[in-house]
């Protein structure tokens, strides 16, 4: 099967290398793998899972080992019912990741992360600093935004964040098929800075994912969870929390709601940097540019 014809395939075929495994205490977390070689990670974003890289993997088999998995709550993984700070922060997810890695036998991985995807790679880098090789982060949230995300100039596109801490959230966005369309569909629009790149069958299937029973609710805790921690975070010193592990990162230029201007102070908190802009792409970076995707883990590969 060609790459191109690889990419109409359902994220449920086998084919795309289907596993499990125990993350912390035991919730099972779903994952893909492919290929053969060098370890890499590959960490999602939301409204997605781990068919955010469906345009990645099979170019990125061809000379690796890639692992992609859901987090808790998305996707495949297990949706354990606790309260979101003790099951749905960015340290918990990074500690299932930590205790993938351990099942897998994997050490010095190349993680590349997305959204959220990318302040777990963040909270992992710090956990375990020795397992990690590099990053590759796209759109990140980190530090270096500070207090410009409370903005009353860009609430217009953090709604979102509010909504899902309402109590009723998962009711309204989960009621059926249709509202979750309605939902998921206004996102993938808004943010893609390349509007064709939203195909219609792989959003189906996205939308199939966020419509089974749960998986509303699941995948907004982890901004319940994180609510109460960012305006901590907004003030961290940045020599407290650097990264010093090779960083790669990539921004869309046309990013409505992680704005590029926000790059700004990547270089305080990354020691070893390297930035590319991309004009012409939004948030959507895995599927919206993966070939600048791959091109960049390759450079870590190599």
């Amino acid at each position: 099967m060609s790459l191109n014809h690889f990419m109409d395939v359902s994220p449920a075929d086998e084919r795309w290398g289907h596993g499990m495994a125990p993350g912390v205490e035991g919730v099972q977390l779903h994952y893909v793998r492919q290929g053969m070689g060098p370890s890499v990670i590959l960490l999602h974003g939301w409204p997605g899972f781990w068919y955010d890289w469906r345009h990645v993997i099979p170019k990125l088999a061809l000379q690796a080992d890639v692992i992609a998995p859901d987090f808790r709550g998305y996707g495949d993984s297990e949706k354990p019912d606790l309260p979101p700070a003790q099951g749905y922060t960015p340290q918990v997810f990074a500690k299932d990741i930590i205790a993938l890695l351990e099942h897998l036998n994997l050490d010095k991985v190349i993680v590349a992360a997305h959204d959220i995807g990318a302040t777990v790679a963040q909270a992992l880098v710090r956990i375990v600093p020795e397992r990690i090789h590099s990053l590759i982060l796209l759109n990140p949230p980190y530090p270096g935004i500070g207090t410009r995300r409370f903005d009353p100039s860009v609430q217009g596109q953090f709604w979102y964040q509010h909504l899902h801490n309402q109590p009723w959230a998962e009711q309204l966005i989960g009621y059926d098929r249709n509202t979750v369309k309605l939902y998921i569909s206004h996102f993938y629009q808004h943010w893609a800075g390349r509007k064709e790149s939203v195909r219609p069958k792989e959003l189906e299937a996205i939308i199939d994912v966020y419509s089974r029973p749960g998986a509303v609710k699941s995948s907004i805790a982890y901004y319940r969870a994180r609510a109460g921690a960012r305006a901590q975070e907004a003030a961290a010193d940045p020599t407290s929390i650097q990264v010093h592990h090779p960083t790669t990162v990539l921004w869309g230029e046309d990013d409505p709601v992680m704005l590029a201007a926000w790059s700004d102070k990547l270089g305080e908190y990354f020691s070893r940097l390297s930035f590319r802009m991309l004009p012409g792409i939004g948030h959507f970076v895995p599927w919206e540019a993966p070939n600048a995707v791959i091109e960049a883990i390759q450079a870590h590969l190599e």
